[in-house]
């Protein structure tokens, strides 16, 4: 099975894609993580992509294209994709479709994690971590069991992260809609897209998501 796992940061995204890792043993093809990892190990790829980067230029759908390809390729026939950054504009979803039927695939469903912009604010903006061991919490939602100490490790050191802040959640969302946009409507065309409340419960989103799967 392939599919597109849509939804703007915090939408909790991560989490579904790590469960449908672990549960289905699909394999999740984020183009950034891919990206990365290629420069790092200084594949042909990743050496001609560095370059671009370090002159300020943005990567060609070119280069991604070849990065997905070679993923593919090394995942053999038996293991499903989740597409997770890509594709990003009406050009990306061609070549998509053409990476896919070079190797034998299609792809199955498109799933957009939808989000309440306020609420999304409201998670965001309240997040905090321990500095010391990295326990996750939350203004309203977990606070530690004794204010200022930590739950797990007892440290008093928190922190945030300077981009949890109102501004930035917004610009994100925007920049999301915007990206989705152009892609959208041609798989709507073909009865691919399936919506699921990102604001539900873990568990809920999960079983969404299932069910969307199951019928495919």
């Amino acid at each position: 099975m392939n599919i597109i796992l849509l939804g703007p940061p915090g939408a909790g995204k991560g989490t579904q894609a790590a469960r449908l890792v672990s549960q289905r043993g699909m394999r999740q093809l984020s183009t950034g993580d891919m990206l990365r990892a290629a420069v790092a190990a200084q594949t042909p790829i990743g050496i001609e992509a560095k370059a671009i980067m370090d002159r300020g230029e943005l990567v060609s759908d070119e280069i991604v294209s070849a990065l997905i390809d070679a993923e593919l390729l090394a995942m053999g026939e038996g293991t499903g994709a989740i597409f997770d950054g890509y594709p990003r504009t009406s050009e990306q979803v061609g070549q998509l479709d053409a990476i896919l039927a070079r190797h034998d695939r299609q792809l199955d469903r498109v799933i957009e994690l939808e989000v309440d912009e306020d609420e999304l604010v409201r998670r965001i903006v309240g997040r905090f971590s321990c500095a010391n061991c990295g326990a996750g919490y939350h203004d309203e939602f977990q606070q530690p069991t004794t204010a200022g100490v930590c739950d797990k490790c007892g440290s008093s050191e928190f922190k945030r992260r300077k981009d949890d802040n109102e501004e930035t959640v917004r610009t994100r969302m925007a920049e999301y809609r915007a990206k989705t946009a152009p892609i959208l409507p041609s798989y709507e065309a073909r009865g691919l897209v399936t919506r699921v409340d990102g604001m539900a419960p873990i568990e809920e989103v999960s079983a969404a998501i299932e069910r969307a799967l199951v019928t495919v």
